[in-house]
């Protein structure tokens, strides 16, 4: 199980939040493990999390609102359309991680993403093959296996 701090406000949280910037405690408080099922939202965590790769949460959790307005308040239609005048403009945009692979992987992403939304729908949908949460129940006192053979798949 995650261990857990008492932060200075009282509240309890998980350990690397307990000490951590505002930003991130208002992250972990209301995002972080909360489900979530609105497929903009969704590609923007898709797009947010390859931004991340290589650099802290935080980093990218500051530059958050630049990204929203640099990647059409992450709409996957406009973001699969992108041009190399688009990619140039991104490239150019302090606000972001400027990578070109990282960009390229965004509109490659939004590309897929709306593969997958009309394969089955949502991208909700398409996630929520993949949960079965009666399969797993245990025991409050255990921990959450790290992996399982479906992880694994």
């Amino acid at each position: 199980m995650t261990p857990v701090r008492t932060g200075s406000d009282g509240r309890v949280r998980c350990s690397w939040a307990a000490r951590a910037s505002d930003l991130m405690v208002r992250y972990h408080d209301e995002e972080w493990g909360v489900p979530l099922h609105d497929d903009r939202r969704l590609f923007e965590f898709l797009i947010l999390e390859g931004a991340q790769a290589g650099l802290s949460w935080e980093t990218i959790l500051k530059k958050r609102e630049n990204y929203r307005a640099a990647f059409d308040d992450f709409d996957p239609n406009k973001v699969a359309h992108y041009s190399q005048r688009k990619v140039k403009q991104l490239l150019s945009n302090a606000g972001i991680v400027r990578n070109q692979l990282k960009i390229g992987a965004a509109i490659s992403n939004a590309k897929a993403f709306l593969a997958l939304q009309d394969e089955f729908g949502t991208f909700d949908a398409y996630l929520r093959q993949f949960v079965k949460p009666d399969r797993y129940k245990q025991p409050a006192s255990k921990a959450i296996p790290a992996h399982t053979a479906d992880s694994d798949a």
